[in-house]
C-alpha cells in the first residue's frame, strides 16, 4: 500500500466539525501549556504526545462513515465503529513515533541542539513507519 496525501476528504466535512477539531486542539495545547506553566516543562512535555484532535477527529470519522452508508441505504454502524479503531489505531503508532522523537532530542540534544530536532525527525519517521508496517503485517494474522 502506497501512503498518499488525500484532500478530496476535506469537502465531506461540515464547517461546525472543522470549528470544533480547532476547539478542542486549542483547549489541549492550552491546558498542555498550563501544566508546564505550573510544574515545569519536563512533565508539560509529556502531555504534547496527547494526540489533540483525536478526541474530535474519531467521532467525527465514525459520523461521516455512518452518513456515507445511509446514503447508500445502509445502516453503517460496524463501519464507522471501524473506521474509528483505525483512527484510534493509527494515533497511538504516532504516539510512539512522538515517545521515540522525545527520547531521541532528551539523548542527544545536549551534543548538538540543532542537529537532534533532525535526527530526532528522522527516528520519528522510521519508528512510526516500522509500527505502521509491524501494526499491518499482525493486523493480518489476526483476522
Amino acid at each position: 500500500m502506497l501512503v498518499r496525501a488525500s484532500f478530496s476528504s476535506l469537502s465531506d466535512g461540515r464547517w461546525y466539525e472543522y470549528i470544533v477539531r480547532f476547539l478542542l486542539g486549542g483547549a489541549s495545547t492550552a491546558i498542555t501549556g498550563l501544566i508546564g506553566t505550573r510544574w515545569g516543562p519536563g512533565v508539560g512535555g509529556l502531555f504534547l504526545a496527547f494526540p489533540a484532535m483525536l478526541c474530535a477527529s474519531a467521532t467525527l470519522v465514525e459520523a461521516h462513515e455512518r452518513r456515507r452508508k445511509r446514503e447508500i441505504g445502509l445502516q453503517g454502524k460496524r463501519r464507522g465503529e471501524d473506521a474509528a479503531a483505525l483512527e484510534a489505531a493509527g494515533a497511538a503508532l504516532g504516539s510512539m513515533g512522538l515517545v521515540a522523537f522525545a527520547l531521541t532530542v532528551f539523548l542527544v540534544n545536549a551534543a548538538a541542539p540543532w542537529s537532534s530536532l533532525a535526527l530526532a525527525s528522522l527516528v520519528w519517521a522510521a519508528t512510526a513507519g516500522s509500527c505502521w508496517w509491524t501494526y499491518k503485517r499482525l493486523r493480518r494474522t489476526w483476522t
